[in-house]
């Protein structure tokens, strides 16, 4: 299933094609384009170029560390992610490695590098649902994730599903038209509040 957006100005396709879904095919992803992925998220800009991104992976085929994956989403993620062929969880390192101050804006980093990752499976006929819905304590003790390290976001990342697969307090969600608020509540010049002069018609 497709659901591209309705911009009220051009933007490129990827933009338009990229969304959030809940139901994912079985079909598994190549290694190949697994290391696509996360080439396109290495390559994201970062304060100082400090990459400060990490990423725990396990595809479906890897039933013990897929299993893991699983257990640290909650429930309300658990009961469809566990469909996708690929979780992912995003880990951002919290201080500069070249000085070991901290990094005000590695969340921001991690954040550019999964979008990166997510317009490159864009790209190629896949999608990626993030998820703020994870036990980030559980997954430190699961995973083993360090001292001065970060959970960020879960990634879902698939080829696209059957709605009807859903259970229906998910799939009327997933089928509804998609929507965003207009350019003019958050482009601003001068003051706050002020929309941007470019915007007006």
């Amino acid at each position: 299933m497709q659901k591209p957006a309705t911009p009220d100005h051009p933007v490129h396709d990827f933009i338009l094609e990229r969304w959030s879904p809940r139901a994912f095919s079985p079909k598994p992803v190549s290694h190949d384009v697994l290391r696509s992925l996360f080439e396109a998220a290495r390559w994201a800009a970062s304060s100082y170029n400090d990459q400060p991104w990490s990423y725990l992976v396990a595809t479906n085929d890897d039933t013990e560390n897929f299993s893991k994956m699983v257990g640290v989403l909650m429930d309300m993620n658990a009961t469809w992610a566990k469909d996708a062929p690929v979780l992912a969880i995003s880990v951002a390192r919290q201080n500069f490695k070249h000085n070991g101050a901290p990094n005000r804006v590695a969340l921001h980093d991690v954040g550019a590098a999964n979008a990166q990752l997510t317009m490159e499976a864009t790209s190629r006929g896949l999608l990626v649902h993030q998820m703020a819905g994870f036990h980030q304590d559980k997954a430190r003790e699961v995973f083993g994730i360090p001292e001065g390290w970060v959970p960020v976001s879960a990634l879902a990342i698939g080829y696209p599903g059957d709605p009807q697969t859903l259970p229906e307090k998910l799939r009327e969600p997933e089928l509804a038209p998609r929507a965003r608020k207009p350019l003019s509540e958050f482009v601003m010049t001068g003051q706050w509040g002020h929309t941007a002069p470019f915007l007006s018609k």
